[in-house]
């Protein structure tokens, strides 16, 4: 069994030092409630409800994976009785609208027990983090009548959602989407076709199953610009709200997956069932796309609730198992051996775990907090300010996240060694569990594509001069100050290669895409060695002040991982500056014949 504790100071740490939560969040209409004291208990429930009831069902529920009979999908074991405990405990309608039932809270609170959720149990996770994107969907786009039908119960999570994109034909390119929407006479849609690889598109925890469908009417144009979005529900709503009769929606199967075998991941096979069209016809993909970037930052967190529990899990072990003696001489001669952490190469493994996974949390919920702004502060010329910075850093954090997810989790199994090469230790489990985030919501490379194909030419560079004026603004605040010399010059010389990468790709790639192409990954890569050195910088201003509330030795730590992360991780930057500047040659030198 892996072993996981919720970090609830390192939560608080930066959420109120570093963040300012109780300036910039619990300040804003409607956010009144959502005090630092609440935020504090909301998370000490999350950690206990996540602890005891989804962490025992992780190792299991990998084991047992889900089950298909009759096109009946069944969860493992102890999954529906947590789901319903989860459900009567309130967590599924925590940031939802009051109007709808939800308690209003903020998304940033959500997002910290997502984080929680996703340490425990991704499998489980999937669940309610899809109804929440549905429901964000839902309550962006939907008309008043489908809000009233389908809001309140994906609210209080007797519904659940899905998002129905992929086709056996099309998975990024969803221009080549078949799934046809024939109009009815009282005003629905037929809809027919196959979609797969569907998260939670069968299963037993609901009562019903919101399934969001992509569909082309017959009179669609080609391509991304003819599709439709359409509410097909497993089963039909009554006038009154009840259930009614079962949809032409069916499970045609369940995917062998490398990992988060507990959650379903289903082929739906889609006959003349009746849907509903959101919006406007022919403007489904836009619509989408707000569950889709919700869904890459909801990604993102699996990524770090995994290295979370890679990481302790490591730590765990290093300071349990004996191998060899300390090269400095025996740190324990009473023992027969010393613990592998005193050997600097487990050292230097675990402070990478700790430095990457801190940093992508710190990444995280700066993105969370803006999430806030951007939905509720009075001022529109700071929504537009927030919102600009979460769609630059959503591309960051999907695909640097998840990266690290993978990354934190592949050293947990090394320092465990062929102890975590067994199944019965649970790490391999989060290996495999990690390697999907990379792949599902746009796989990261289309994450660095959008990155450098739209964000950074968006609205002139608007999007990017919201990150890059505050780490200029940092810079030139400290520039000076001999205590965090050692983290201001560091970054300012990251900074600086960003800068020219930038400007380097603004040149290159406007007049030859395959430049921009080239360079997409390295660049996300790059600016995300960024992003992280300015928070680990910010975070070493913080330390030193040493806000109340937290021991010394916390601080510490936080000043110890600073330096590591400046000093051993960042020096990496260097390199992602020298492929980028090699341009395209090296990668499409050879004729695709001679591969």
């Amino acid at each position: 069994m892996v072993t996981y504790s919720a970090p609830l100071d390192d939560l608080r740490f930066v959420l109120r030092d570093l963040h300012d939560y109780g300036g910039r969040v619990a300040a804003l209409p409607g956010c009144e409630e959502a005090t630092v004291d609440l935020l504090d208990a909301v998370l000490e429930e999350a950690a206990r409800f996540c602890e005891n009831e989804l962490l025992p069902l992780n190792q299991p529920g990998d084991a047992a994976g889900c089950s298909l009979e009759n096109g009946v999908v069944r969860t493992p074991d102890g999954f529906k009785e947590a789901y319903r405990a989860f459900r009567e405990g309130g967590w599924t309608g925590l940031a939802c609208n009051p109007e709808y039932g939800g308690q209003g809270l903020p998304k940033t609170l959500q997002f910290l027990v997502s984080e929680i959720i996703c340490s425990t149990n991704l499998s489980f996770g999937v669940y309610p983090g899809l109804s929440h994107g549905a429901y964000h969907l839902l309550e962006r786009c939907a008309s008043d009548e489908q809000k009233a039908t389908f809001l309140p119960n994906l609210a209080n999570g007797t519904w659940s959602g899905t998002m129905c994109l992929t086709e056996p034909q099309c998975g990024t390119d969803l221009g080549l989407v078949r799934t046809k929407a024939e109009p009815a006479e009282d005003g629905t849609y037929k809809i027919t076709g196959t979609k797969i690889f569907i998260s939670a598109g069968e299963h037993d925890l609901t009562d019903n199953i919101v399934h969001l469908v992509l569909a082309k009417l017959p009179d669609a144009p080609p391509g991304i610009k003819g599709i439709s979005l359409f509410i097909v529900p497993k089963f039909l709503v009554d006038a009154d709200g009840g259930l009614g009769a079962r949809n032409g929606v069916v499970c045609g199967g369940l995917e062998d997956k490398m990992g988060i075998k507990a959650s379903a991941t289903c082929v739906l096979n889609f006959d003349a069932a009746e849907g509903t069209l959101v919006g406007a016809r022919h403007s489904g993909l836009r619509a989408m796309f707000t569950m889709m970037n919700m869904a890459r930052l909801t990604v993102g967190l699996q990524g770090l609730g995994l290295a979370e529990t890679a990481y302790q899990s490591a730590v765990a072990y290093a300071r349990e198992r004996l191998q060899g003696r300390a090269l400095s001489g025996p740190a324990h001669p009473d023992k027969p051996a010393d613990p592998i952490i005193v050997h600097p190469g487990v050292r230097g493994d675990l402070m990478t775990m700790r430095a990457l996974t801190e940093g992508a949390r710190a990444l995280a919920f700066w993105v969370a907090l803006e999430l806030d702004r951007a939905e509720r502060h009075p001022d529109p010329l700071e929504r537009q300010a927030a919102d600009d910075l979460v769609a630059l850093l959503t591309p960051l954090v999907k695909a640097a996240l998840t990266d690290i997810g993978f990354d934190v989790a592949n050293l947990g199994v090394q320092i465990f060694g062929g102890h975590g090469y067994i199944r019965d230790n649970g790490m391999e489990q989060l290996v495999r569990d990690a390697r999907i985030a990379q792949i599902y919501e746009g796989t990261n490379g289309i994450q660095a594509l959008d990155l450098v194909g739209r964000k950074l030419v968006q609205d002139y560079g608007r999007p990017l001069r919201r990150f890059f004026h505050p780490v200029r603004e940092f810079l030139e605040a400290n520039q000076t100050n001999p205590e965090l010399a050692e983290f201001v010059q560091p970054l300012a010389k990251v900074f600086g290669r960003l800068q020219r990468a930038t400007l380097w790709l603004a040149q290159k790639g406007l007049s030859d895409p395959e430049e921009a192409g080239a360079a997409a990954g390295d660049y996300l890569r790059l600016f995300s060695h960024t992003a992280f050195a300015y928070l680990w910088a910010r975070t070493a201003e913080v330390s030193f002040a040493r806000a109340d509330g937290l021991a010394p030795e916390f601080y510490d730590a936080k000043l110890a991982t600073a330096r590591f992360f400046m000093q051993r991780i960042l020096p990496q930057s260097s390199g992602l500056f020298a492929a980028i500047m090699a341009g395209k040659g090296p990668t499409m030198a050879l004729d695709a014949e001679a591969f």
